[in-house]
């Protein structure tokens, strides 16, 4: 509050004056996704938790005030809370912070996020997939050799999702319907982005179209009457890249 009277602008200053760096650590060392935070499920009992040597990382997050209590969900008589990020900044701040983790030392990092957005207003996505073959292929090798979290399942996704909440963007992940639960929607420029994230080495090709298009995923945005676009992605643990990027007007 200080901080905000004194320069008179709206800034991330909660955050900046409370530097993440253990929990990024945390987060990073017990390889929890970061397309999972938002959404999260807890018990009671689970975020009544104050033991820091054995701390759920649901608890973690929400004692910190990084995640908030969102809704509580009422299953036989056993309550059970779902969580999100409590504002814009603790979202954007956040994501900036593992991307940096995540990514490396990438002095084009804040170059790429306005692009990223360019393009997704243009709807470009040819130059989309341009930009994150760039952005993984930047990735230093020697960063994957020191680096646990490179090898776990949802480190491309995490990467890739990163990216789109530093923005601020309106994005949501897991987004269930009746038929599944969709990786992730991004709405932007008057469109809706439907994402699906696949390992090649374990789905096989096109498995993520195949996906999109077998759910029926768009059934639940077909109300706003705006473009909805299918966008397969399919990352390789052999080349550490984008393989496969595919989208389709729906």
């Amino acid at each position: 509050m200080l901080l905000l009277l004194a320069d008179r602008e709206f800034k991330a200053w909660w955050f900046e004056t409370g530097t993440p760096t253990f929990l990024v650590d945390t987060l990073v060392g017990r390889g929890v996704p970061s397309a999972a935070l938002d959404g999260m499920l807890a018990t009671e009992k689970l975020l009544g938790s104050f033991d820091v040597g054995r701390i759920a990382t649901e608890a973690l997050l929400c004692q910190t005030g990084y995640l908030t209590i969102r809704n509580v969900e009422n299953r036989d008589g056993k309550h059970f809370y779902r969580l999100g990020y409590p504002n814009r900044e603790v979202r954007e701040s956040l994501n900036e912070s593992l991307l940096e983790y995540l990514s490396g030392d990438d002095p084009q990092r804040e170059a790429n996020s306005l692009l990223l957005y360019d393009l997704l207003q243009a709807a470009d996505f040819s130059g989309l997939e341009q930009l994150f073959q760039a952005l993984f292929a930047g990735i230093p090798h020697e960063w994957h050799n020191r680096n646990e979290i490179a090898r776990f399942e949802g480190y491309y996704a995490s990467v890739f999702y990163s990216y789109f909440a530093g923005l601020g963007l309106n994005v949501t992940v897991e987004d269930s319907s009746s038929r599944g639960r969709l990786d992730m929607a991004v709405r932007a420029g008057g469109r809706v982005f439907l994402f699906e994230f696949k390992v090649l080495e374990r789905a096989g090709s096109g498995a993520a179209m195949a996906q999109l298009k077998a759910r029926g995923y768009t059934d639940k945005y077909r109300h706003l009457g705006v473009p909805l676009h299918l966008v397969a992605v399919e990352f390789s643990q052999e080349t550490r890249n984008v393989a496969g990027f595919r989208a389709e007007l729906a």
